[in-house]
């Protein structure tokens, strides 16, 4: 048997073996890494072991990962979410739908806040749930809503999962947050859509209108989602104006956040202290998952599986929707059974090569995985907005997965419409360089 492909197979059964057995996402990672080194290469693993950690540890653009984590939590930890609900009824009451569409504009703009799927599944839906079953709307509806919206948090920026992937393939941060804005508003859109569509479709499970509000009243109610709205558009702004690098415009927004907090009355010496360390170890558990999947890396191109994979599949000849379509049912799969930073690191020096020697462009390629890590988090059986939308609502799994089932379709036409038309996430990062 040929050596590169015996090392394959070595690689993904004792990966596939260890997280099976619940070890750690990293220390899985940096094991087979090492297994990898010490049977089929003579390379001094102890130094390069030491020297990848270092390296991978250290990387600048890996900064603006724990202060743009920190400033979800500043927030997360505020009431922005109660003033969110408040703000945003009053504009959607008249839209077919009503209310329901304050979980996709809420998810909306806490993803511009958190970077975090679960965190904005979690936050919007612990305010809405209870309001929109006491107002008569269908829980199915209500879930579903808020399992494809929550998604929202890893594709509009700032995104961790798209801070993760640039610093894995080595893509510009800046432009890969600047590429997932026009995906993230027309994901918004089409799930507003069929929202609405549905919502006319069954007008006798919809609870009867409420009166209108006039529209100072609106502006009033709205007046706490302001602030929020500068310090979201100033942090993208930023960054799109090159004005600030990605840490330069999270440090921005973690001054923000707290000014914020502090004006209405949500920082405390305690919420101060909980937001910093809930920052810390999630930032940890990242940059640990980061530096060991480069471990990982460097023995796998010491054994030279990625070149012989990208050859064996340019001897294929498939063309590049053909290769987009198994890499996509490939991460799904995955997407099964873990979350979206490990799909990130474990594919990326196998599937990336692959992507470069096919002509696709590793920017939209980004988007592209983002999205189907979106679609992840709402597939059974690790899921994890269906976890969340299960406790919040008591649910049972099969129930809160046959709610999301339409917009994970939504999902999937979104995946269709940027591979037919990849302006949709270029344009932006084009304007942005010229």
């Amino acid at each position: 048997m040929d050596t590169t492909v015996l090392a394959s197979l070595i690689l993904a059964g004792s990966l596939l073996l260890l997280l099976a057995g619940g070890v750690w996402v990293a220390l899985s990672l940096l094991t087979v890494g090492m297994v990898m080194m010490g049977l089929f290469t003579t390379a001094p693993m102890g130094s390069l072991i030491a020297s990848t950690l270092w390296d991978s540890s250290w990387g600048w653009a890996l900064t603006s990962l724990p202060l743009f984590i920190w400033m979800g939590e500043i927030l997360f930890r505020s009431k922005l979410s109660a003033d969110m609900f408040q703000g945003l009824a009053p504009w959607v009451s008249r839209l077919p739908g009503r209310l329901l569409h304050v979980n996709v504009l809420g998810c909306g703009i806490m993803a511009a806040v958190a970077g975090s799927s679960a965190v904005t599944c979690a936050t919007i839906g612990r305010i809405s749930v209870p309001e929109l079953e006491k107002r008569g709307y269908p829980l199915n509806m209500t879930i579903g809503t808020l399992a494809g919206s929550g998604t929202l948090g890893l594709l509009i920026p700032p995104s961790i999962i798209m801070i993760v992937y640039g610093v894995t393939a080595e893509v510009s941060i800046a432009r890969l947050f600047i590429a997932g804005i026009l995906p993230g508003l027309l994901l918004m859109a089409l799930f507003m859509g069929y929202t609405a569509v549905w919502s006319l479709l069954n007008p006798d499970k919809m609870p009867p209108a409420d009166a209108p509000v006039p529209f100072l009243e609106k502006l009033y109610r709205s007046r706490r989602l302001i602030p929020v709205a500068l310090l979201i558009a100033s942090v993208v702004g930023s960054i799109y104006g090159g004005i600030a690098t990605p840490t330069e415009a999270a440090t921005i927004g973690v001054l923000g956040a707290l000014v914020l907090a502090a004006i209405g009355g949500g920082l405390t010496r305690e919420s101060f202290m909980e937001g910093l360390m809930a920052a810390m170890r999630t930032s940890c558990m990242i940059s640990f998952i980061i530096a060991c999947a480069a471990c990982l890396t460097i023995a796998v191109a010491f054994v030279d599986i990625p070149r012989s994979l990208a050859g064996w599949v340019e001897a294929l000849h498939l063309s590049p929707y053909a290769l987009l379509a198994v890499l996509a049912v490939f991460i799904l799969i995955l997407g099964c059974f873990l979350e979206g930073i490990s799909i990130i690191v474990l594919t990326s020096s196998v599937v990336l090569p692959m992507v470069q020697a096919a002509g696709i462009d590793l920017l939209w390629f980004g988007i592209f995985v983002v999205i189907l890590i979106e679609a992840a988090q709402i597939t059974p059986p690790v899921g994890f907005n269906l976890f969340v939308l299960q406790s919040i609502t008591g649910k049972n799994i099969l129930t809160v997965t046959r709610a999301a089932i339409p917009y994970f379709c939504v999902l999937m036409l979104l995946l269709v419409l940027i591979a037919l038309f990849p302006q949709i996430v270029t344009a932006l990062p084009r304007m942005m360089a010229g």
